[in-house]
Formats: structure tokens, sequence, C-alpha cells
């Protein structure tokens, strides 16, 4: 599989971007029409539906979303409509890589399905189209990013704020999809414009801005350069401690640190000491 090019780098990112900020839009209108901000449930609200906003009161609570200073009972859910936005976003764009990948698996029948078969199984398992079936089927191949127990999972966007997600998602091209470092991006460009605004204000760093401007993709080249002048060249001391014939080859040496990795990049692998 080869790394992203560059332009498909940028087309990625621009879509992730967008992604987010009709992602968070949505999730917050969904949320809200659960009253899950209000002190009190709406009263056309059935049991379930109470139920699930409970559940999601309690999610919020422990995110960090605390109760609003001016309205008693309500509360603010900004961590709980960026959880939400996340999680709905990444099951469409993780069931394209499965798809586009043929690891898409039906639950039911232990087979790779694609996107023609989703939209059969859909009025079985009583969803409104494909995306919605494929999504499901990839949180349960993923039970450790998208967990079965999550209230948010059970939370739908509207169709007015789901559309735009799915139309993002499949207008990505599928060389986007099937390259080695795609998903690595992934994270890295949903933090973009927070990173941004964090290095933009310039203000002290706090446990909300930490994620994005810290937990950033390293590209394969870097993690191979660090692997081989660390763990490679520690290696390296112990083997031509025990076989220092090897040192006399300057391409040797780098083969020692690197595996074959790097072995362009001259080492000096002498000097190293051997303990």
């Amino acid at each position: 599989m080869s790394s992203l090019p560059t332009p498909l780098r940028r087309q990625l990112e621009s879509a992730i971007r967008q992604a987010r900020k009709i992602a968070e839009a949505g999730a917050r209108h969904a949320l809200e029409a659960l009253a899950v901000h209000e002190p009190d449930p709406y009263r056309h609200m059935d049991e379930a539906a109470r139920t699930l906003r409970r559940q999601l009161r309690a999610q919020a609570k422990q995110l960090g979303d605390g109760e609003s200073r001016h309205k008693p009972g309500a509360y603010e859910i900004k961590r709980l409509a960026e959880k939400l936005a996340y999680d709905q976003w990444h099951r469409l764009l993780f069931a394209r890589y499965l798809l586009e990948n043929n690891l898409l698996i039906s639950p039911e029948h232990g087979v790779a399905v694609a996107l023609e078969d989703c939209e059969e199984l859909a009025p079985s398992q009583a969803l409104k189209d494909a995306w919605a079936v494929a999504a499901r089927f990839a949180a349960k191949e993923l039970p450790e990013i998208f967990r079965a127990d999550d209230p948010a999972g059970a939370v739908e966007l509207a169709v007015n704020d789901r559309q735009p997600l799915i139309a993002l998602v499949t207008g990505l091209p599928v060389e986007v999809f099937t390259a080695s470092d795609s998903l690595g991006w992934c994270y890295q460009f949903w933090q973009t414009e927070k990173k941004d605004e964090v290095n933009a204000a310039g203000n002290k760093i706090g446990a909300d801005e930490l994620p994005a401007v810290t937990q950033l993709f390293t590209e394969d080249y870097m993690v191979d350069f660090l692997l081989d002048n660390t763990l490679g060249a520690w290696h390296a001391g112990k083997v031509l401690a025990a076989r220092p014939e090897l040192a006399k080859d300057g391409r040797e040496r780098s083969r020692v640190a690197g595996g074959g990795g790097l072995a362009w990049m001259p080492v000096d692998l002498p000097a190293i000491h051997p303990k």
C-alpha cells in the first residue's frame, strides 16, 4: 500500500474539516431534540426517549459538561456534542474504509458485504439506508472504538444533517481509503481547526486543548528514522560488540541498525557504547 499523495491529503483534510463543522452542528440539533440540555424532558417524548435522555445527561457529566449557570437544571452539552459528532462522522468514514478493502462484514452471515448489499439489508435492519447499515456493521467490527453500551451510539442525526456527511464520505476518491497512512491523518485533520485556534490564542494549554496540539500523526519515514537511530542503534551496539568485523562496512553498519529500513543512512556505530 502506498502513502497518500499530497493532493489527496489536501482533499481529505478539506473534507474532514467540513465534516467536523457539519457533524457538530448536527450533533447539537440531535441532542437538543432529546432535551438533553433542558431541565426537563419534552412532554411528547416517550419512555424510550426519556431513558436515552437520562443516559446522555449522565454521559455529559462524565465528559465534563456541567450544569448551566444561567438556567437551573439545564446542561451545557459542548463536550457531549463533540463526542457525538466524532462518532457519527467516523462511523461513516470507517465504514467506507472497510467497504473499499472488502472488510465490511455482516454480523449475521459472517461474510464481506458491498454497499449494494447494505441497501438490500436496510429494510430488514429497520434502518434508513445503505450507509446506516454500513455504519452499524462498522461499529460492530470496532467495538473498542464504538462501544455497544455507549448512549451516544443510539442517537441518530436528522436527515438534513446526515446527508452532507454521507456526501463528503462518498466524494473522496477510492485511493484515500487504500493508502497505508490515510487513517493516521484522519484524527490530525479532525483537530486541525482547533489546533490552529489554540496556537493563535497563545493562552495556557489546558486539558481541553492538549490533544489538539500534541496528538499529531507521525509519518512512516519519521517513525523509521526514530526507531533506526534509537532502538536500532542500541541493537547495533550489541551486535557489533559481539561481531566487530561488521564495523568495517558502513553500509553493513546501517543495516544492523535499521534492519534495512534506512540502509542508505550513514550511522557511526563504532562510536556507540556497547552496553
